[in-house]
């Protein structure tokens, strides 16, 4: 049986500024992980934004699970929507390959929770099919799933706090408008940093 995980995170910024900066938590210093990001589809829907993208991160094991896991590093599906009219974000990400030995599925949902707050209800389901060590992969991939949270919510807060610095008390709670051409933008901007980043370590290396 599949392993679940669920937790909330409140984040001290608008909706606004969350849906923008969503698209550039990438690169940030506590998610070194993430080694690129690639846009596959992006769509303007129903006054939503509709966008499909390619991660990949690095794909760290302890000993025993390199005869399981030889990939040094694993891709990941991220699919989006936006609802910028009723202020919505929802992302669905799940890994490709290896998903016999292990399948991640995360839900996260983006909602404004007071003013100057936004809220990710985050739902994840860890399952595994290997024969005879489906208990100790599940278990290692919720453990494993769980401190990625910490250091992801870290690592937003990060570029958040970088993108909307307040300086007075008085800004925090200051409402931003973006439209979905501005969150568009940025997303599309955000894959080019993720592509100049990965030339910039092939050249240096």
């Amino acid at each position: 049986m599949a392993r679940y995980f669920e937790n909330s995170t409140t984040f001290n910024f608008s909706w606004d500024q969350v849906a923008l900066g969503y698209w550039k938590r990438y690169p940030n210093p506590l998610s070194t992980h993430v080694l690129s990001e690639d846009t596959c589809s992006r769509q303007v829907k129903d006054g939503c934004l509709y966008t499909k993208r390619l991660l990949t991160k690095t794909n760290r094991v302890p000993k025993w699970g390199e005869r399981f896991f030889s990939a040094k590093s694993v891709k990941i599906i991220e699919e989006s929507i936006v609802d910028p009219e009723r202020k919505v974000l929802i992302t669905y990400t799940r890994n490709l390959g290896y998903t016999k030995v292990m399948s991640v599925v995360e839900r996260v949902e983006y909602r404004p929770a007071g003013p100057g707050q936004t809220i990710a209800k985050r739902s994840a389901w860890i399952d595994s099919q290997v024969f005879g060590f489906s208990r100790a992969i599940r278990a290692f991939g919720l453990d494993r799933f769980r401190k990625n949270c910490n250091q992801m919510v870290n690592g937003f807060n990060h570029v958040l706090h970088s993108m909307f610095p307040r300086p007075a008390a008085a800004h925090a709670i200051a409402p931003v408008a973006h439209t979905l051409k501005e969150m568009r933008d940025a997303a599309a901007a955000a894959t080019d940093r993720a592509k100049a980043n990965v030339l910039s370590s092939v050249n240096r290396s």
